[in-house]
């Protein structure tokens, strides 16, 4: 009490979308408006956010501002489709869709409940192996899960991607 709290200031970013060479000097725009932190829009394409990081990076940008890269499970094989194919800005590799659709071969159509439940962990596997990557990168301060309509993946991944447990203050 008596002290102003602090307000945060956050951009978003979308390091896929086109023109590509074009997305640091945007983002160099969110910081001189005021933004403290950015958050991405979801990576799947690691090397491709590898290359933004390192862009921004040289241009300084990185100094002034957390940057946290978005990060998401994908569900089931129609939600890494409809992401690849439909989502502007999203770039899913198909590498990630074949996944999805793997990990229900041998499973029969009919059995709902087991094939969803194959969807469900990979991925969950798909963006652990995400976060594992994007950690590497220098000048990543941290991820934002977004498990849209799916919450209780959160701890599963965090645990998974040796989150937890978080750091305790004495």
């Amino acid at each position: 009490k008596g002290v102003e709290p602090r307000f945060f200031i956050g951009a978003a970013a979308n390091p896929f979308a086109d023109p590509f060479d074009y997305r640091p000097h945007r983002l160099a725009k969110k910081i001189a408006a005021g933004a403290d932190f950015i958050q991405t829009q979801i990576v799947f394409n690691v090397p491709k956010f590898r290359q933004y990081v390192k862009r921004c990076g040289d241009m300084g940008l990185l100094d002034e501002v957390y940057l946290l890269a978005g990060v998401s499970p994908i569900r089931t094989l129609g939600a890494a489709r409809y992401m690849a194919n439909f989502v502007p800005g999203m770039d899913v590799p198909q590498e990630y869709v074949d996944r999805m659709k793997g990990a229900v071969a041998g499973i029969p159509k009919e059995d709902k409940a087991r094939r969803r439940e194959a969807w469900e962990r990979e991925g969950i596997q798909i963006c652990v192996e995400v976060i594992q990557q994007v950690r590497e990168i220098p000048g990543v301060a941290g991820v934002h899960i977004m498990a849209i309509e799916w919450e209780e993946a959160v701890a599963e991944i965090t645990k998974q991607a040796g989150l937890q447990p978080r750091p305790t203050v004495d």
